[in-house]
């Protein structure tokens, strides 16, 4: 029993997982809130064939990422994840890709970075949030 648990929990991570494709898409449709598939495709600069972009939007629909209502003859697509929820699925896999689940690791990257200075608004936002975590 435990193994099936297991096994569902880890389909589930997979499922909610962006490829780079996705992610493009995903940003379209962050950024006009709905969209058609040739609306889509054109956001994108024709990057990729309309047949791909239709591909991409069915399987984002499938994830349970993206849902569609029809105008006519066409779908218009819309997220029905926050923009946050993805953007925190993409950290969590960035910390564990780069930093092997580091967090204190990935932030010692983005602080030392060079050519991006922080601002003292920045620094005291990030102290907060620090202290915060330390509360819980």
């Amino acid at each position: 029993m435990c193994e099936k648990i297991r096994m569902a929990a880890k389909t589930a991570k997979a499922e909610s997982k962006f490829s780079r494709r996705e992610s493009e898409v995903m940003d379209v449709l962050f950024q006009k809130g709905s969209a058609t598939a040739r609306e889509v495709w054109s956001a994108l600069g024709e990057t990729r064939t309309y047949s791909t972009v239709r591909k991409l939007l069915s399987i984002l629909e499938e994830k349970g990422h993206v849902e569609h209502e029809t105008q006519g003859a066409a779908f218009v697509y819309s997220p029905k994840i926050e923009r946050e929820e993805a953007a925190s699925s993409a950290i969590g896999r960035l910390v564990d890709t780069f930093f092997q689940g580091s967090v204190a690791g990935a932030v010692s990257s983005l602080l030392g970075e060079k050519g991006h200075k922080l601002s003292t608004e920045e620094l005291d936002r990030i102290s907060k949030m620090i202290e915060e975590a330390k509360k819980k």
